[in-house]
């Protein structure tokens, strides 16, 4: 299994109805097939400057490589990522057990 997470920051001047519309898209991607237990989350840490997390998880690396050629996880990242996200850590799992 493999835990794909992302941690982001929005761009300082996305506005709140941007930010809503960004949250809403990134919950579609699971619908895009073998996407399992997408979540999208708020970062609560003052430790930490990012503000928003997303995390999903695929069964192999072959599921994780067709979701990210898929076409509406592109269209996400034109009209949603590269519009509004000022900054981001990707992290990719490999589960041990």
């Amino acid at each position: 299994m493999i835990r794909h997470s992302v941690i982001l920051r929005f761009k300082k001047e996305i506005s709140q109805e941007s930010q809503t519309a960004f949250l809403e898209a990134s919950r579609q991607l699971a619908q895009i097939p073998n996407v399992r237990n997408l979540e999208v989350m708020k970062q609560t840490s003052p430790k930490n400057p990012f503000e928003y997390g997303i995390s999903m998880e695929f069964e192999s690396q072959e599921q994780y490589d067709t979701y990210s050629k898929h076409p509406d996880h592109q269209a996400f990242i034109q009209n949603f990522w590269i519009p509004n996200v000022e900054d981001f850590l990707e992290i990719d799992y490999l589960a041990l057990l």
